[in-house]
């Protein structure tokens, strides 16, 4: 992760992913923000040359949706408190085809009374797939709690494990 400047300038590239239109944000050195795009606001098309970053930013995705990337090398960063951020390094050590619940989450965090605090921070991670906030589920293996819904979990975990493990149906 790197440090926010106050002269960053952060633009946005667009990718029409499997599961929907990405908006990707970032400034020339680092990532920002995947997030769907807003349907009726937003454009499903850039309408400049994307920075090498964007660039980068989407090829990766790509790849990660073709399932020839299991790891990004990105360069990223959010803001958040503290505890946000200690919750957003361990989301990012979560491997790919790999959950954890909440209270394994907690757990990792040194505190197992944590999960609801945990949950919220998981909510506020604006690096979707970046930071893999949908390989949390519920301490029951269900589905619980994603900004992209349920669908799109579901379908960013069995596609996960498909290719890590031949695995075709997780849910």
């Amino acid at each position: 992760m790197l440090p926010e400047t106050d002269i960053d300038i952060i633009t946005y590239a667009y990718y029409d992913s499997p599961v929907g239109v990405l908006k990707i944000g970032g400034t020339e050195q680092y990532i920002t923000e995947i997030s769907f795009a807003a349907k009726e606001t937003e454009p499903a098309q850039n309408t400049f040359e994307p920075s090498p970053i964007l660039h980068k930013c989407t090829e990766q995705l790509i790849e990660y949706f073709l399932g020839k990337r299991q790891i990004f090398d990105i360069p990223y960063h959010q803001s958040g408190t503290e505890f946000q951020e200690k919750v957003w390094a361990k989301l990012s050590a979560i491997n790919y085809g790999v959950t954890y619940s909440y209270t394994d989450l907690a757990k990792k965090l040194g505190d197992p009374k944590v999960i609801r605090a945990a949950a919220a921070a998981n909510g506020k991670n604006k690096l979707m797939i970046l930071v893999p906030c949908h390989r949390v589920i519920g301490a029951d293996r269900s589905l619980v709690g994603y900004a992209g819904g349920m669908p799109v979990k579901k379908w960013l975990l069995q596609h996960e494990f498909r290719i890590k493990h031949g695995v075709q149906t997780l849910f």
